[in-house]
């Protein structure tokens, strides 16, 4: 019978050594449970105590929604002027050893843990949940094909809004305006649309520039849809665009397909970043490539595993992640990003918008 994750994670207490974990991570929280939410200030957390049934903490306002959703049935709350670490008056002095997720854990959450459970003391359990969300089950590569369908139909959509003189932010705009509209619960992260030589800047921030002919026209985006995420990147001319940013097109282009082309199982994350980084360089642009190829992709919209040049990790049948070569000049950037998925012999590309040069007129 197939484990879940969080049977499989209660399993691995003792092989971990451990007397319990606390994971307090919303996305794990959801990844285990299936229960999603955002407690903002207050406390919600996931206790896997060995020989004890789980236990899920929520704020006294959320136990409803819960209870409704949650695979786990033994529930604690807390109302806004109880304090919540009283909770773990129960393991006082019972506890060795306590896994943390301790990337997410703040400094103030730790010491109130610290004080609650007395002598414990903490282990990170970050690489346990790491090594169970990589490898994606049918279920989670259906979900991301979805969110990658409602991205794709966003900027089909949203394309039909270009025209000389529109503004970056107001593309945004309209962008995040289709995403809800297409039925997606909203973007994966700040939605990123710039023109021109602002194209240059891998992470520039949208504002009042006015898109004109001549002009590259970048989106960078994604969505949120039923827990999971999406993220792509094309860029298209509007108008006639210079040769040199038709040769800088081009030579992203061949990085994109280089990169897609090595992956499969059992070869390292970095011989995908190689593949790419060797096309720019051999065209002259090695520098302008300055960030790593991809990033792991599901439940957050960067996750594990990072795909850069020094990356010895395998991969592994079942990961998804980014492949996303790009070069930026002060003259204007290009980035071609593809959503893929390691399978058994190879990997399947699962975005399918088009990728070559697109010239959009008025």
């Amino acid at each position: 019978m197939n484990q879940t994750p969080l049977s499989r994670l209660e399993a691995d207490l003792s092989g971990q050594g451990l007397d319990a974990m606390l994971i307090t991570d919303p996305k794990h929280i959801y990844y285990l449970t299936g229960y999603a939410s955002n407690p903002h200030e207050r406390f919600m957390g996931l206790m896997l105590a060995r020989g004890e049934d789980p236990l899920l903490i929520v704020p006294a306002l959320d136990a409803d929604a819960a209870a409704a959703a949650s695979s786990v049935s033994n529930i604690a709350t807390h109302s806004d002027t109880d304090n919540p670490y009283a909770l773990f008056d129960r393991y006082q002095g019972r506890l060795g050893r306590v896994g943390l997720e301790k990337e997410y854990v703040t400094v103030s959450r730790y010491e109130q843990l610290t004080s609650a459970l007395g002598s414990a003391s903490f282990e990170d359990v970050g690489p346990l949940l790491r090594a169970l969300r990589v490898n994606k089950t049918p279920d989670e590569v259906a979900r991301i094909r979805h969110a990658i369908y409602l991205i794709e139909e966003t900027l089909r959509q949203g394309l039909t809004h270009v025209r000389a003189g529109v503004t970056e932010i107001e593309l945004v705009a309209e962008m995040e305006y289709q995403m809800k509209k297409l039925g997606a619960d909203g973007p994966s992260f700040d939605t990123m649309v710039l023109t021109g030589p602002k194209t240059g800047l891998p992470h520039g921030t949208p504002g009042d520039r006015k898109l004109q002919h001549g002009d590259l026209l970048m989106f960078d985006m994604g969505v949120y849809a039923a827990g999971y995420a999406s993220d792509i990147t094309r860029t298209f001319a509007f108008g006639d665009i210079s040769p040199e940013l038709r040769t800088i097109y081009n030579t992203v282009l061949a990085a994109n397909e280089a990169a897609i082309q090595v992956v499969k199982p059992g070869i390292t994350c970095a011989s995908v970043d190689h593949a790419a980084r060797q096309v720019t360089i051999d065209a002259g642009y090695g520098e302008r490539f300055m960030h790593r190829v991809g990033h792991g992709l599901g439940i957050d919209v960067h996750e594990y595993p990072s795909l850069h040049g020094e990356n010895t990790d395998l991969l592994q049948a079942g990961t998804v992640f980014t492949i996303e070569p790009g070069i930026y000049t002060a003259a204007g950037g290009v980035r071609i990003e593809d959503d893929v998925l390691v399978t058994e012999t190879g990997v399947e590309v699962l975005t399918t918008y088009s990728k070559e040069l697109q010239i959009l007129t008025d």
